[in-house]
This record gives C-alpha cells, structure tokens and sequence, in this order.
C-alpha cells in the first residue's frame, strides 16, 4: 500500500478534497507533529525557538517589580496596524519580564484602571519608566495619591525598548501633591526644550507652559535644557524668574557650538509660578 505523507498545512487541507480518508498511521503520524501544552521541549528544540525569537526586532516591554504583592497596573498599547494590546505588570519580585508589541511603531502607551493592592497609610508605590537614553520619568501613586488615573498617557517613545520599574515604599508621612505653574518664553529662534525634576518626580522634554504635580516631600525644582547650538556661533541664557515678584532664581547656559541634551538650568525652592526666559547672551543677537 502506497503511503503518501501529510507535511504541510496545505496538503492536510486539499487531502480530503481528493476523496481519500487518511490512514490510522498518517493521523498518527499528524498528531506527532502538534506541539501540545503539556510538552515538553526538548534541548534542541528550545534552542531552536529562542534562535527564532532572538531574530524578532519589534519594540518591546521589559519590566521588573518588587515588593508591589498584589498590584495590577495594565497597560494598553497601541499601533497603526493592530488591534490594541494590553500588558497587565504584576508581582515579579525583582525577575525582569520582556514581552514584544504586536504592530509597528508609532505606538501610544496609557493606563487602564489600576487595582491596588494594600498599602499602610504611609505607603505609596513608586513608577520609573524611560522613553529614551538619555532620562527617566518617576512618579508615586497610590493612596491618596490619585496621580496615574487611568488613562495616563507615558509619552512618545524613542528607543526599541520601554523599561518600567515599579516598586514600594514606605515614606514614614503622607504624602500631598504640590503644584507649580510654569511659563516657558523662547526668545531666540533656536529650538529649546526644558525638563523638571524633584523629589519621586520628573517629567519628559516640552516647549510649552506646564503645571507641575510634584510631591510635598521636597518642594523644589531641578530644571534641564535640550538644545542643538552646534550651527551657531550665539550662546544661549535661560533665566528663571518667580513670577509672582519677579525675582530672578537661577541661570542657565547653553553654549555656541555643543549640542546637550540636558544643560544644567538650575534649581528653585518653593515657587508657586515660575517663568523660564531663554534669550541670546550678552552682546548676542
């Protein structure tokens, strides 16, 4: 008896189709062939598959978590081309986790809601991510601390990879929000981006006013410039200004010539509204 082979996908498909009936031994032989749950893979065919997913170059997830118990903190992840995917972060206890997009880049990364776990009164949960090499983004949340609603948005991301890290501490006090309103004037016709940081908290690059919802555990600044000076010869100074009694607070500058994607601009110190004034140097116009 003639024993014809079903090998692919097409020939299990077509094979019907010619009227014949597959043997015991060729359904046998196609049962062989399934991977199911229970198996396992041997050496060879582990290695195989990590050859496999070692040539996949989609951007990617990768997070670690500690001491966060029962935390649910999904993410909903969205692309142009596929349906929308949510990753949901839990409990690794400090194991980092990869896991790929599906679509193609440009992708938007926002919350949904997010289940707490318990938490004393002076715990929060604290959230690291990075958009980018060059910095990260901190904020803390949880009890009383309605600062990642769901829908937060994390940013535009820059690199292949998002790393997230969330963890939990406790601060020994309850923690309030602090707000500081900040006006930005540019008055050159270099593009000028400036970025915030304080104590648990930081936020991404922007050209734009903002309002800061930093925490009372150190009510102060720390400001950063990101600009391209190398095709001019003029050197850059950004002041910022109290806005309520005009005080000048701190200087920065950005030289002719580099290009640095965080120039020093300073600190200011329990400042309601603040205005940032970037102008070309002394003698510069």
């Amino acid at each position: 008896m003639e024993i014809e082979e079903l090998t692919t996908r097409d020939q299990l498909k077509t094979y019907f189709e010619t009227g014949k009936y597959p043997t015991q031994s060729q359904f046998s032989d196609l049962i062989d062939s399934f991977t199911l749950k229970e198996d396992v893979m041997t050496n060879r065919e582990a290695i195989i598959l990590a050859n496999r997913l070692a040539s996949i170059d989609n951007a990617f997830i990768y997070y670690f978590t500690n001491n966060i118990e029962n935390l649910k903190f999904p993410i909903v992840i969205s692309s142009q081309d596929e349906e929308d995917q949510v990753i949901t972060l839990e409990e690794t206890n400090s194991l980092r986790v990869k896991q790929f997009l599906l679509g193609s880049a440009p992708y938007t990364f926002k919350t949904k809601k997010i289940s707490e776990g318990n938490l004393k009164e002076t715990e929060y949960y604290g959230l690291e991510y990075q958009l980018n090499q060059n910095y990260f983004i901190y904020r803390l949340f949880g009890n009383n601390l309605n600062t990642i609603p769901e829908g937060f948005e994390f940013g535009k991301l820059d690199n292949i990879g998002l790393p997230i890290q969330i963890s939990k501490g406790d601060y020994g006090r309850r923690i309030n929000v602090v707000n500081t309103s900040v006006k930005f004037v540019n008055k050159t016709e270099v593009s000028i981006q400036y970025r915030i940081e304080a104590a648990g908290w930081s936020d991404r690059y922007r050209d734009e006013d903002t309002v800061t919802d930093h925490y009372d555990i150190g009510d102060y600044l720390v400001f950063y410039y990101n600009a391209d000076l190398r095709k001019t010869d003029q050197s850059i100074q950004c002041d910022i200004y109290d806005e309520d009694n005009g005080k000048l607070l701190t200087t920065g500058y950005l030289h002719a010539g580099q290009n640095q994607t965080s120039w020093n601009g300073g600190q200011i110190v329990e400042v309601r509204n603040a205005r940032i004034e970037c102008y070309y140097s002394a003698g510069e116009k």
